[in-house]
């Protein structure tokens, strides 16, 4: 089922509330869905590799303390934060200042910054692994099993 972008995410705690969350595709919600958000948003950086790999090691102890917990939600938003930190860095090592269209619509030329291309790698390690993990794929299917 998809990410249901109309729910009143400023008066929801989805701890309190997991027949609410859907998972969606890809990173959809990753900045909405509390209280995960405000637990993990504040880990989330990729400036450098060093950064980032601070940060996807936060995120995935995070991810692990969601799973000891049998949290899905938690799991799944930690793994869709590491998938952002894949994504914004793969934006961020292509194209300068991560705009990949200039004020035309126009795609802009790519450039190849090796420092977030690192970033990226970092991320996409554990985003993989998350992802793969036997336990995540179990507690996805019964979520949306039970829920949708």
């Amino acid at each position: 089922m998809a990410f249901d972008y109309d729910l009143d995410f400023d008066n929801i705690n989805f701890r309190e509330q997991p027949e609410l969350y859907r998972v969606g595709r890809g990173e959809q919600g990753v900045l909405l869905v509390d209280p995960y958000k405000s637990e993990i948003l504040p880990y989330w950086r990729f400036k450098t590799p060093e950064i980032a790999k601070e940060s996807a090691d936060k995120i995935y102890q995070k991810y692990l303390e969601y799973k000891e917990n049998d949290d899905f939600i938690g799991m799944d938003m930690a793994r869709k934060f590491l998938q952002m930190g894949y994504t914004r860095s793969r934006r961020y090592a292509n194209y300068k200042g991560g705009k990949k269209y200039d004020k035309n619509g126009k795609v802009n030329d790519r450039n190849m910054d090796s420092e977030k291309a690192k970033s990226a790698a970092i991320f996409e390690v554990k985003w993989k692994k998350v992802r793969e993990d036997e336990d995540y794929l179990k507690l996805k299917k019964a979520h949306q099993k039970k829920y949708g």
